[in-house]
C-alpha cells in the first residue's frame, strides 16, 4: 500500500514537471527549479541540510543548494520521484512517512497555489486526519512566533493551541488549510479568522512555521 508520503512525493514531482522550471511558487524568491533543488538537497545532502534549522550551517546549505540548482530540472525531478538513497534515514518507510507526508503536501501546494486559477484540493478523510494529528503535535513550534494568541480549529470543533497570549485569534479551516496557514502560507490558505481586527492583521504578517 502506498504511504501518504509516497503519494504526495509523486504528486509534487508531477506538479513540478507540469509547471516547468521557471514557474512561481509560494516560497519567497524561489521558482520551481529552486524548490526542486531544495528537496533534493534536503534528502540527499544531510551534511548541508542541517542549515535548514541551524543558522551557523546556513552558508554551507546555500552553497550546496546553488550547486543543485545548477543541475538540469528534469534530473532533479527524477531524483525526487525515485526518493532518497538507500542509506538515507528517509529510505525507512516509517521515517519517510513521519518526515515527508506534510513536507511534500506543503510544497505541492506551494506549486499549485502560486497559480492564479488554483482551487482547494479535496483531501481524503484519512489523510486529513493525519495532517491534523501532525498539527496537534507541532502547533506550538509552528506558532511560536505568532504575535498574538493563536488557536486552530477544525470545522467539527476540534481545537489546538498554537500560541498562548492575548488577544486571541481563532483560525478555522480544514486540516490541509490549517497546515498551509501555520507553515507560513497565511495568505494562500482558505480559512476563517475570528478575533480583533488588528490582531488578525498582525497574524497575517507573522513568520509562522519552521523558519529560523
Amino acid at each position: 500500500m502506498s504511504t501518504h508520503a509516497k503519494r504526495e512525493r509523486l504528486l509534487f514531482a508531477d506538479l513540478l514537471e507540469a509547471a516547468g522550471p521557471d514557474a512561481p511558487t509560494l516560497c519567497e524568491g524561489w521558482k520551481t527549479h529552486d524548490l526542486a533543488a531544495h528537496e533534493v538537497v534536503r534528502e540527499r545532502r544531510p551534511d548541508a541540510a542541517g542549515g535548514l534549522l541551524l543558522g551557523v550551517l546556513k552558508p554551507r546549505l546555500e552553497r550546496v543548494q546553488a550547486e543543485y540548482a545548477a543541475k538540469p530540472y528534469e534530473e532533479l525531478i527524477q531524483l525526487i520521484r525515485t526518493g532518497p538513497p538507500r542509506m538515507s534515514p528517509y529510505a525507512l518507510k516509517q521515517i519517510d512517512e513521519a518526515a515527508n507526508a506534510v513536507e511534500f503536501y506543503v510544497h505541492a501546494e506551494d506549486v499549485r497555489r502560486a497559480q492564479p486559477d488554483w482551487t482547494p484540493r479535496e483531501l481524503d478523510p484519512v489523510f486529513a486526519d493525519v495532517l491534523w494529528k501532525r498539527l496537534e503535535k507541532a502547533a506550538r513550534i509552528l506558532g511560536r512566533k505568532s504575535p498574538v494568541g493563536l488557536v486552530l480549529r477544525r470545522p467539527d470543533g476540534q481545537t489546538a493551541v498554537a500560541h498562548r497570549g492575548t488577544p486571541v485569534v481563532t483560525v478555522t479551516g480544514e486540516p490541509g488549510e490549517l497546515t498551509m496557514f501555520t507553515f507560513g502560507r497565511q495568505n494562500a490558505a482558505r480559512v476563517e479568522l475570528e478575533g480583533d481586527k488588528d490582531a488578525i492583521a498582525k497574524l497575517h504578517e507573522a513568520r509562522l512555521g519552521l523558519t529560523s
